[in-house]
């Protein structure tokens, strides 16, 4: 069994078990966390599809972690022969959060 489901603005497909990372939360470590802007599930080929979000679908997780961070993205600007040139780098904030049911 899989969903589909809306966390934070980014589209995942989860299963029940599942670890992921997502834009941070407004939630605490150990916190209880539902979703219920699940857009597709899938139940052993029993496939119900939202218009936009399906009724009464909701995905439980519980936040592992709240302070992680994502790789560093290197920003490098450059304007030839000008002598311009700028280095800038980015670590996103990410939560830690394991999925433990599709209801």
């Amino acid at each position: 069994m899989y969903a589909i489901v809306d966390i934070a603005g980014q589209q995942f497909k989860v299963e029940a078990g599942q670890e992921i990372f997502c834009n941070r939360l407004a939630a605490e470590k150990g916190a209880a966390v539902e979703f219920d802007k699940v857009l597709l599930v899938d139940n052993e080929g029993k496939v119900k599809v939202g218009a936009p979000y399906v009724k009464g679908a909701v995905v439980k997780a519980t936040v592992l972690d709240d302070t992680c961070k994502a790789d560093k993205v290197l920003v490098f600007k450059k304007k030839r022969r000008k002598g311009y040139q700028t280095l800038n780098g980015h670590r996103q904030y990410l939560s830690k959060i394991v999925i433990n049911e599709i209801a």
